[in-house]
């Protein structure tokens, strides 16, 4: 196996549905502009309230993804 380096960044989703709909959301839009996107880690989970109530969820992600330096 050839030797590989990932790059980790972090991201930050939300949904007015859920939690893993925010986390799905980070990813989904990261796959817009990334290639080879290895795995999404969990790192944080907060909700937005406004006026006593839940207003949206938001879902801190790592996500790393193989690094090709200057291809």
């Amino acid at each position: 196996m050839a030797d590989s380096v990932y790059k980790v960044i972090q991201l930050v989703g939300s949904s007015d549905t859920s939690w893993e709909e925010a986390a799905k959301n980070a990813v989904e839009r990261a796959s817009q502009s990334l290639r080879d996107l290895r795995v999404a880690e969990i790192a944080k989970l907060d909700m937005k309230v406004e006026d006593g109530k839940v207003a949206s969820y938001r879902a801190r992600v790592n996500l790393s993804f193989k690094y090709g330096g200057g291809e």
